[in-house]
Formats: structure tokens, sequence, C-alpha cells
């Protein structure tokens, strides 16, 4: 046998042979050998690069961690390492595609540290994502458990990289000291190592533009109730960014800042997601590509669209009379749920309660109920509160929910990233799994993998959000801008509760008061498709049945909210953004401009190509046009300053 043949079968398991050990490297590749991870051990540290197409995206970085069973950051040997070809097919019910066909490289690598104990590192590799994680086996010597107290974990961009990250809040800070929330604005193509206003580093995911010539968005999945959300430090001038583990102020204190599990212990998964353009961004998978379900139930968890009383008509709307007003608005435009906000339980109270989810329950329509997480780690005020966090209260409360016909809830105000809240969501989801309950949290972390790995979890917020287009004057002036941006980061790895779609002049109960809007008609119906979440919240009225084109009003009465496939057709973070989404056979593309100009743009529709469409493009002013048209290899649109426009077959 030949020393070429030999090797390569060496490379097909673990290898514990002196000879094998003292080689330095390993290299797995993409199955179609455009994306590669190269692993090295230098002086006893582990480190990794990623290259796309010949280029540089992750020059060398470090990997390893530091755990109460010992270091493995330095002092590391090699152990062995494995080679081997995933594949796998799987469906998404509540995803932006149903069907993935998986297909990845996997590297194991083994190392021993000081102490001869082993750390696995596991990277997976397909054709446009790598994915890594930890894993710590038992050790033969009595441990049962491990604690992690720090990733040494880098990411280190080449020079000229800029960013579209967000930064990191801090703790017990903002609104009742209820942040960190994952609501804070995205930097626009800055450059690498500016330092973020708060200087404890940027929330995951995270954008790069690499050297001008590739895309990356580093983001993490995998988190249930076994470990910590992490994040990137501070960046160094020269495009370095590390792992960090929350703050140890977060959640008012509670819980530590490490996370501990039983032993065999995996920790999260870290993702790289790699383009020459960002067509890959938008359609990577590898959220749920990477993870299992956790929960099963035999319950079914509808996906659908729902009226909201709160976003326009605020706290005092969740009485009796304003919520039937709003159930009657879902029943007319075909929403499938009603989410009733703040202070329910004290202007309807939980008899009234059960007589109003009847009555929407003659109309076709499910209630959501609001829930405060807890009073303990923040100051809200706002009730029914104390009811998530014990979980004997909290299940008596959704035996109550589930009795009533109560279809789900949406739970906010967590504050922080530790252990002890991860473990807190993974709780909340799993009862409500038990008793039929759909899940939606705000105030929130990062989903991470949840819409795999729990059958009733539908959306996240987690996003400077549409609230903030009541709160202040300057989001609503910004807001074209920042609708380009968040396709290609925030809701490219999981489903965002936004909560598009607003025709009111002003956004205010009352028309004469309240911040003034800036986009067009037909930009906000373009959100119903740009912006992905399986349950949208729209931002309408009762008031908007009168005086609003019926084709707008159909439109959002059949508009899906889980699609089959999702491309991206052209766009730049912070300019415009063009997406198309199917469901079945129909085709919706949202295009929206988000600069301070008009512009015109031609796009290429191959999948609708000779057939009839119906457009919904900007008219006069604010309002919006519909016009049929055969489409050809091509189409031409101009979309006005906070202009947009969808097209649909």
């Amino acid at each position: 046998m030949s020393k070429r043949m030999l090797l390569c079968l060496f490379m097909s398991a673990f290898a514990g042979t002196e000879a094998f050990a003292q080689k330095n490297d390993a290299l797995v590749k993409s199955p179609d050998s455009q994306l590669s991870v190269n692993v090295q051990l230098r002086e006893g540290k582990a480190y990794y690069s990623v290259t796309y197409a010949g280029r540089s995206i992750i020059e060398p970085s470090r990997i390893g961690l530091l755990s109460d069973l010992g270091d493995f950051s330095q002092q590391l040997q090699w152990a062995g390492r494995e080679k081997k070809l995933l594949q796998e097919q799987y469906s998404l019910d509540r995803g932006k595609v149903s069907r993935v066909d998986y297909k990845a490289n996997e590297l194991r690598c083994a190392f021993i540290n000081a102490g001869k104990d082993t750390l696995e590192v596991l990277f997976r590799v397909s054709n446009r994502d790598v994915a890594f994680s930890y894993r710590i086996p038992k050790n033969g010597k009595g441990a049962v458990a491990c604690t992690v107290e720090k990733e040494v974990t880098g990411f280190d961009f080449p020079a000229k990289t800029t960013t579209f990250i967000t930064q990191q809040a801090l703790p017990m800070t903002g609104w009742m000291r209820t942040k960190p929330s994952y609501e804070e604005p995205y930097s626009i193509e800055e450059a690498v190592g500016v330092t973020s206003q708060n200087k404890v580093g940027y929330t995951f995911p995270a954008l790069f533009h690499v050297a001008g010539q590739a895309w990356a968005l580093i983001s993490e999945t995998g988190v249930g109730d076994n470990y910590v959300g992490t994040r990137l430090s501070e960046g160094s001038t020269d495009g370095l960014y590390t792992i960090a583990f929350p703050q140890s102020g977060e959640n008012n204190g509670q819980g530590p800042a490490s996370a501990t599990a039983p032993l065999p212990f995996q920790t999260s998964w870290k993702t790289i997601t790699v383009g020459n353009d960002l067509k890959p961004i938008v359609a990577s998978t590898v959220a749920t590509d990477v993870v299992k379900p956790v929960v099963k139930s035999d319950k079914l968890f509808t996906p659908g669209r729902a009226t909201w009383s709160w976003i326009i008509w605020q706290d005092s709307s969740a009485n009796y009379k304003d919520q039937v007003a709003y159930i009657d608005l879902a029943a007319s435009l075909k929403a499938e749920y009603v989410l009733i906000d703040v202070l329910w339980d004290v202007l309807i109270g939980k008899e009234k309660m059960a007589e109003l989810a009847r009555y929407a329950a003659s109309k076709g329509v499910g209630l959501i109920l609001w829930y405060n997480s807890n009073g303990s780690w923040n100051d809200a005020p706002y009730t029914p509160k104390n009811r998530m966090s014990d979980r004997t209260v909290r299940r008596e409360e959704m035996a109550w929910l589930q009795k009533i016909g109560i279809k789900g809830l949406k739970v906010d105000f967590f504050g922080g990233d530790k252990q002890v809240t991860m473990q807190l969501y993974h709780d909340i989801l799993a009862d409500a799994a038990e008793y039929g309950l759909v899940i939606n949290f705000h105030g929130a972390t990062l989903p991470r993998g949840w819409d795999r790995m729990y059958p009733n979890w539908v959306s996240s917020e987690a996003v400077l959000a549409s609230e903030n287009l009541v709160f202040q004057q300057s989001f609503c002036d910004n807001y074209p801008q920042t609708a380009t941006i968040y396709p290609f980061t925030r809701n490219a790895v999981a489903p965002m509760d936004f909560a598009p779609v607003f025709l009111n002049k002003r956004l205010n109960r009352n028309p004469e008061k309240g911040n003034f809007r800036r986009t067009t008609d037909a930009f906000e119906m373009a959100t119903a498709v740009l912006f992905f979440s399986p349950v949208q919240h729209w931002g309408l009225t009762p008031d908007n049945l009168e005086g609003t084109p019926e084709y707008l009003l159909d439109f959002i009465r059949n508009v899906p909210t889980t699609w089959d496939e999702t491309r991206l057709i052209d766009g730049y973070p912070g300019k415009y953004c063009v997406i198309a989404r199917r469901k079945g056979s129909k085709w919706y593309v949202a295009a929206v401009n988000g600069e301070p100009a008009e512009k015109t743009i031609t796009i290429k529709l191959p999948m609708l190509e000779n057939k009839e469409v119906s457009i919904i493009k900007d008219g006069e002013g604010q309002a919006s046009v519909l016009q049929k048209q055969k489409v050809g290899t091509s189409v031409t649109i101009t979309l006005k300053k906070a202009g947009g426009a969808v097209l649909f077959n």
C-alpha cells in the first residue's frame, strides 16, 4: 500500500499513532471545494482559518476554551482527527424555505491539554457555511459535569473589511432597566476596530464586507438550556473579534456568566456564512442545519397573520371594546390571530377574557396574550407578571389559557444572555408546547436555531422594531435605510417579529397627533414580504378599512407568512433590497429603496418570465397604484424616495 493511500486511510478516522499526531494541520473543504477551513496547531495553541474561492475570509484565529476541567487554550497536542460527509433532508413548517437538502463535510479535531483531558472541535463546511462547536467528552476521572468559563474563539478579518454590526447594550439600562434586548442600531459600512458606544462589543448576527470582495455573516445557533448566549468583543484595528460571554450585571446579577452542563458537554455552534455576493447570506439555513429538535409535541402550531391594537392605540387599548374591534379587523383581513398586549389582566380580566376568546373563535380568530417574563430582573411595571418564571405557576397559567382557547403567548422583558435566562426560554417553550401554545419573545435575545429546536416557537423581536416608529420621529425618518439592512443581518438568521405594514399617515390613535410616516404605501406592502416571521403582526388599524384601496387589503388578506423558497434578487445593505419568496407556485417579489433619492432598478426574474404579474408600486405622494403586466426577461421599476414595490403572480 502506498504512503498516499495509507495517509488517506488514516484521515478517515481518529488516528492515535505518533506519526499522525505530529502532523500540525488539518484541512476540510465544502462539497464544491470553494469554501475551506484549515486547522493548525502552533506552539500548543489551536488556530483555524477560512478561505472562499481562493480569498482569505478569516485569517488564522484562535480556537479553544477555559473550563473547570482544565485549560483548553494552550499546551495542546493533537489527539486525532476524523472526516466524514454529512447529508440530511429535513422540512421546516415555519421557515423561509420549507425543505432543506443539507450536505457538508465534517472535520472532527481532537486535542489533549496539559492535564490529559480531551477537547473536540467539530467543523461542518457546506457550500456556503462554516459551523463549529466544542465538545468535552467524559474524561474517565469521575467528573459528571463541566463549567465553561470562557471561549478564546476569534474571527480575524483581513484589512479594509467593513462592518454592519449592532452594539451590545449595557446591563440594566434602557427603559425600566430592561436591557440588553438586542434593540440597538446597526453600523453602516464602518471600518473594523471602531469602538462601540458602550465599549462592550457587539451582538449576533454580524455582517462583514471582507476587503470589498466578499461577504461574511457571523452568528450563533444551537443554544438551548445548556449554554449562554455569546457575542463578539470589541474589534481590534486590524480586524480581530473574539467571543465574549454575558456581562455579570445582566439579569440584575442573577446567575453566573459561565455555562455548566453534564458531560459530554457540547457548546453552541458559531456560524460563518460566506459568499462573493449577498445571496448566500439571505438563503442560508445554517442556523437550523446543525441543530436537532429538542422538544417534541403532537400539537399543531399554526403560523399566520395578526392584528395588534397596542402598536398604534397603545396601553389603554387592552380593553374589551377595543379588542372586539381588532378581532373584527382580523376577521375582515382573514388574519388568524389578534395579539392583546400589556395590562389585559387589569383592563379585561380573566373572566371576560374567556368570553372574548369565545367571541374571537366565532369569528375564526385566535388570541395571543402578552406576559411579562418576570419582575425580578427589571423594573417594568406592566402586568401580568410573575407568571412565567416559576414552573408551577407557569403551568397553572398555561392550563387556564389552553382551557379558554387561547392560542399563544408573547413574553417580554428578559434582559440578558446568561444560562439561567436561556433555561427560562427553554422551559417556557417546553411547557407551552405541551399545552398547545405558540410562543413569541420580545425584549429578548437572538433566537438561535429555535425554529427547528422547538415546534411552537414562531418569532422573536431581538431587533430595533416597529414600536420605534411610534416612539421616535428619527426612526421614522431613517426607517427606509434601516429596512434594507435587516434582510442581510437579523432576519437572515431567524424569523424576526418586526411587525410591519402601516397605512396611517400619523402613528397615533388621534390622526392629528403622533410621528409622521415617511414611507409610501407600496413600501409598506413590500415589508410584508421583505421581513420574514411565521406570525406577522400588522401595524394596521380598524380605520384602515375605510379609504384604503381594496387591492391593498386583498394583498394583506392573501400574503403568506411562511415560504417554500427565498431568493435575494439584488440589493446592498443601507441602499436597497429586492427579495423574492415563493409559496407553492406563487411568487412574491418585494423591493424597497433606502436611499434619499428616487431609484430606478432593472431586475431579472427568471421565475416569472412570460407570466402576467400584478405590481403594486409607488404613485402620487404616498399613494400606490396597481398594474398588471407580462414579465419578460427583466422588469424595470422606479422606486421613490422611501418607496417600494411588490410583484406577485
